[in-house]
């Protein structure tokens, strides 16, 4: 099969970027796969994107350049926002190519496309026709004025009908689809499939030995639970390390200069995290968004560790109280030192019991090996259409 996947990249790497890097490698052992790539800019001219963003016709006419000279079966796009644009999926709809369109956030449904604002769920938009609560609030880069505009830009594609020309969507997890459907999205369920993201594990001679720290790996920011964690290790005798960076970055590095007990390690490459994940008891997930999946927890599991996670979102299904880690509640800092504690005051051979469960988990449900069925079936489906 000839697959076509599309993606802009934002301008910092993140999870989405890599989670297109992975896919594309592992549907290249069994398909022909070409990616067409746009980049997210700054300043003044990420400014222009995101203006003609609303009908980028530059953008659409590489998208129907590459087509006609790759052929392909089917086109699989990740982010659209913002250097490609709708319009992309109403060319593609033209050229009579199916196309799928992985949601790894609720941007569609939201201009803020994680459900959060100030630090609380905003779920006001599901329900409006047009989100002008978001837009009043600021949701979107803290401007009225942006926060308007890629509102206007899903609303205006909404009412011309384009993403009902996307033939599959695809959700990370049953939570995401349901949210949609809750929505005023207006697009059928019988479009959304759901796939999980996955991990590769790293084959190791031995098992590292577990240290007695626990550990944050993600971005340094509000939607990520921050300040949480930091409160509740402030008052916890426990050894707590932190991984990554984010607008937050300087409320880690203050709490570390006052507290001994909180480690900085700063951005870590692909080997480093790994590493990091094998050594530490427990990883922790204190996100207070409805998380479209978390990649760092499979990666946590593939690694043998437990993770301790918020109950919302895709933690919700990702990890099994009391099996593969534990939940707590999200933003409650008295809550998750409960939770660490409780993980704390367990035997060793407790702790080995539930790291070895987070690796059943995984890979029962997140490895590589049964990633391919799952596009054969998605893509399968759409071409029988």
């Amino acid at each position: 099969m000839k697959i076509l996947i599309i993606h802009s990249q934002y301008q910092l790497h993140g999870g989405e970027d890599a989670v297109v890097d992975q896919e594309m490698q592992l549907l290249r052992q069994e398909h022909t796969v070409e990616i067409l790539r746009f980049q997210n800019q700054g300043g003044w001219k990420g400014a222009l994107q995101f203006l003609g963003s609303i009908w980028n016709k530059r953008a659409a006419g590489k998208v129907k350049h590459k087509i006609r000279e790759f052929q392909p079966d089917v086109v699989h796009i990740h982010n659209w926002h913002f250097a490609l644009g709708p319009l992309a999926f109403r060319v593609i709809n033209r050229l009579y190519v199916p196309v799928v369109h992985t949601v790894h956030n609720y941007r569609l449904l939201c201009p803020s496309a994680i459900l959060l604002n100030e630090g609380q769920l905003f779920t006001d938009s599901l329900s409006q026709s047009f989100p002008w609560k978001a837009v009043r609030n600021k949701v979107y880069r803290s401007s009225v004025a942006q926060t308007f505009w890629l509102a206007f830009i899903v609303w205006f594609h909404k009412k011309i009908g384009t993403w009902k020309k996307i033939d599959s969507y695809v959700c990370l997890t049953p939570f995401a689809v349901n949210l949609f459907q809750q929505s005023n999205f207006g697009v059928s369920k019988e479009q959304f499939l759901v796939k999980p993201n996955f991990t590769v594990a790293t084959e190791t001679v031995q098992s590292t030995e577990k240290e007695k720290h626990f550990l944050f790996i993600g971005r340094l920011s509000e939607e990520k639970g921050i300040e949480t964690l930091l409160q509740a290790f402030k008052e916890l005798p426990f050894l707590l390390k932190i991984a990554g960076d984010g607008p937050l970055k300087y409320s880690v590095v203050d709490a570390v200069k006052e507290f001994p007990n909180i480690n900085y390690l700063g951005n870590l490459t692909n080997k480093e995290v790994t590493e990091e994940l094998r050594k530490t008891q427990a990883l922790i997930f204190p996100s207070v968004w409805y998380e479209a999946f978390g990649l760092v927890n499979i990666e946590a599991f593939s690694n043998r560790t437990p993770v301790l996670a918020s109950k919302i979102g895709a933690p919700q299904s990702l990890i099994i109280d009391g099996y593969n880690g534990f939940h707590f509640e999200p933003a409650n800092v008295e809550n998750l030192k409960e939770v660490v504690r409780r993980f704390s005051a367990l035997s060793l051979i407790e702790k080995e019991k539930m790291g070895t469960h987070a690796y059943d988990q995984y890979k029962s449900h997140y490895s590589s090996e049964l990633q391919l069925s799952y596009f054969d079936s998605i893509y399968s489906k759409v071409l029988k259409k």
